[in-house]
């Protein structure tokens, strides 16, 4: 069993940034996908990003450069940095996991989730 903690969510101006982590427990995951998703209330949850169990694996939903996915193995974190936040950046993130870390990550049905960290953008 996996389990995720996410944290750095906040209140940030428009144009700010923030550095999302999540921290994993009860396995190792070398071998994971790690993604991160965000859901609005009212709408679907949609992928943001993801990163296989190798180097360069990264994947983004938004190619503009804003999004900096990232993982420590040794620490069993992986990190979602956003710049140039906008106000349509609002919602709730979420980390998941999943074993299957040499897949194509964005196709992934990410088996463990985080209960989520609130990103508020707002002036």
């Amino acid at each position: 069993q996996v389990q995720l903690v996410e944290s750095g969510g906040g209140l940030v101006q428009p144009g700010g940034s923030l550095r999302l982590s999540c921290a994993a427990s009860g396995r190792d995951l070398d071998y994971y996908a790690m993604a991160w998703f965000r859901q609005v209330p009212g709408k679907e949850r949609e992928w943001v990003s993801c990163i296989g169990s190798s180097e360069g694996s990264a994947n983004y939903a938004d190619p503009g450069g804003r999004f900096t996915i990232s993982r420590d193995n040794v620490k069993n974190t992986v990190t979602l940095q956003v710049n140039s936040l906008k106000p349509e950046d609002t919602a709730i993130y979420y980390c998941a996991a999943d074993r299957r870390g040499g897949s194509y990550c964005p196709m992934i049905e990410y088996q463990y989730w985080g209960q989520g960290t609130q990103v508020t953008v707002s002036s």
